[in-house]
C-alpha cells in the first residue's frame, strides 16, 4: 500500500477510527506509521482531532473530516481508480497475449 492510499484508507475510516493500534493492527502497518499520517494529515488541514470531553481516557479523540479534507479524498480516490483502471487494462492486454500464444502452441 503506498502512502496515498493509507491516507486515502484514512480519509475513508476517519469517522469511525476508534484507536491508532485497532486501525494498524486492521490494515498492518505499525502504531507510529499511523500516527505519522494521521499528523500529516491533521498538519496539512484534512483532519481534525477533539479530544472527547466526557471520555475518562482523555487520551482518545474524535477524527473528523475537514471540507478540504474531503476534496482531497474525492481527488486521491479519481487517482486510486484510474491508477486501477490502467492496470486493468494492462493485466487485459497480458491475458490476450497469453490466450493467443497458448492457441499458436496448440496449433502446432
Amino acid at each position: 500500500m503506498t502512502n496515498e492510499e493509507l491516507a486515502l484508507h484514512m480519509l475513508k475510516r476517519v469517522d469511525t477510527i476508534t484507536t491508532q493500534k485497532s486501525l494498524a493492527d486492521e490494515i498492518g502497518f505499525s502504531v507510529g506509521k499511523i500516527n505519522y499520517v494521521l499528523k500529516s494529515l491533521i498538519n496539512k488541514g484534512l483532519i481534525k482531532a477533539e479530544r472527547f470531553a466526557v471520555s475518562d481516557n482523555k487520551s482518545k479523540y474524535k477524527y473528523l473530516l475537514t471540507q478540504k479534507g474531503l476534496k482531497e479524498k474525492i481527488t486521491l480516490t479519481e487517482k486510486f481508480i484510474e491508477t486501477k483502471k490502467k492496470e486493468y487494462e494492462e493485466l487485459q492486454a497480458d491475458l490476450k497475449k497469453y490466450k493467443q500464444n497458448n492457441q499458436l502452441r496448440d496449433e502446432n
